[in-house]
């Protein structure tokens, strides 16, 4: 039997930057990339639950349609229809991409709240709270750090 394990290698001007082997899990693999795609303050937020302050992150005056996207996987998490000003200093939506998202029980801080977690690469993206406008009255409080927008003219 052949059997070939796989291995990615990243390089930069020509040398090894990075490599990663095997088939451990998907969270693993997921982990690795993030941690060569995002920058350390994107890191902290995305596998060490942090959050940006208050007015801060990028993203929170986007008003073009597009769609905003994990940036690891670039897989859809919100569109820009289903972004409001909520006034908290975090873009906020009310309603994700169907599937785009996973909540956890969320107890740090000594209370008990709803952690954002996207589905495709499991990293952390915010909160969400049951005080948004109609339809949902959701409010997905969501760190723009960890989005990449891609507006709908680079489809």
């Amino acid at each position: 039997d052949l059997f070939a394990t796989p291995t990615i290698v990243l390089f930069e001007q020509g040398r090894e930057v990075s490599r990663y082997t095997g088939y451990s899990d998907q969270a693993s693999f997921w982990k690795w990339l993030g941690f060569q795609l995002l920058s350390p303050a994107q890191q902290k937020i995305a596998f060490e639950q942090g959050t940006e302050r208050a007015f801060t992150g990028s993203h929170l005056d986007e008003h073009r349609p597009g769609t905003f996207v994990d940036p690891i996987t670039g897989a859809p998490l919100f569109r820009s229809d289903t972004k409001f000003e909520s006034g908290t200093g975090w873009p906020s939506f009310f309603n994700p991409v169907s599937g785009a998202i996973n909540l956890h029980e969320d107890r740090m801080l000594g209370m008990t709240r709803v952690e954002v977690r996207s589905a495709s690469s499991g990293i952390h993206l915010g909160h969400v709270f049951d005080d948004g406008p109609a339809p949902t009255h959701k409010r997905y409080c969501i760190n723009g750090n960890v989005l990449r927008f891609v507006p709908d003219a680079e489809k």
